[in-house]
């Protein structure tokens, strides 16, 4: 039986092996855990659909299992967590696997709030100290979606994290799109991150590229369902003043997501350091 602590590279990018460079190397990471519950087959969305109502012994296990993924990576941007209600026993999950996964910074965003019952959250976990925080609101007809903006480094030339996770309908995710572009184009070095719910070829995704000039990476393997992959909404897109050095789809099915992978190289001249101190945010 394969083990679950050494997930499998589905798809690996690589660039050619070049002279060295003093660009600096960063391992980035996108997963939606699906609120720390393991679905195996489309049947256990009906089976296992009282998870996402009432606490359940097995997901404190799922997710130190997410946790010893995400511990080897620099930024880690996280999808469909809870951020403290009845259904978790009151755990923010992003706090939860920080904690777990030894990252001193994070920060996350609840875009649905349902008071005791559940709490729509996105987190974003890193090794280095963030400068500034901005939580967005996206637009839609149903409420709670949104973009958690970390940045890193000099305020006025910053490494720019955005996480998303954008609604299920076209109509609506073609008004985000257009609301990210507008968040987009006001900076230089940019990683976007997170469920798309969109494909790479679709039209959402050549607006956002042809507008931002954001690019992907070339691994064609899809992330969803886990199960039997055959879609591939789960993205990470950069700035060209970042290098991709690879791209990996990681066979480590704890959710109905598989999480993807890349590893970049940034501009030498963007000074960012490790935490001095704890470094956290929650809303």
């Amino acid at each position: 039986m394969k083990s679950m602590h050494h997930p499998q590279a589905l798809c690996t990018q690589r660039t050619p092996t070049g002279h060295s460079t003093r660009r600096i190397r960063l391992k980035l990471l996108s997963y939606n855990i699906q609120v720390g519950i393991m679905t195996k087959r489309r049947f256990d969305y009906i089976a296992h659909g009282w998870k996402h109502l009432i606490p359940h012994t097995r997901r404190s296990d799922n997710l130190k299992s997410i946790a010893s993924l995400i511990r080897e990576y620099d930024i880690v941007g996280l999808q469909e967590l809870d951020g403290g209600s009845f259904r978790t026993n009151f755990i923010n999950q992003t706090e939860f696997l920080a904690k777990e996964a030894g990252f001193q910074c994070w920060h996350d965003q609840i875009n649905r709030n349902m008071g005791l019952v559940a709490k729509h959250s996105l987190g974003v976990l890193s090794r280095l100290e963030s400068s500034q925080v901005n939580r967005h609101s996206l637009p839609g007809v149903l409420p709670g979606r949104g973009v958690l903006t970390v940045q890193f480094g000099s305020p006025h030339d910053p490494l720019v994290l955005m996480l998303v996770h954008l609604s299920l309908g076209r109509k609506a995710r073609m008004k985000q799109v257009g609301f990210l572009c507008d968040l987009i184009v006001q900076y230089d070095h940019i990683i976007l991150m997170g469920d798309m719910n969109c494909g790479a070829d679709g039209e959402e995704m050549n607006i956002l590229k042809s507008r931002t000039g954001l690019k992907s990476s070339d691994c064609s393997m899809a992330s969803y369902p886990s199960w039997n992959p055959t879609r591939r909404i789960d993205h990470i897109l950069v700035s060209p003043s970042l290098k991709i050095e690879k791209a990996s789809v990681l066979d480590y099915p704890l959710s109905d997501h598989l999480p993807i992978a890349m590893e970049v190289s940034l501009p030498g001249h963007l000074m960012l350091e490790l935490p001095y101190r704890e470094c956290r945010s929650a809303a």
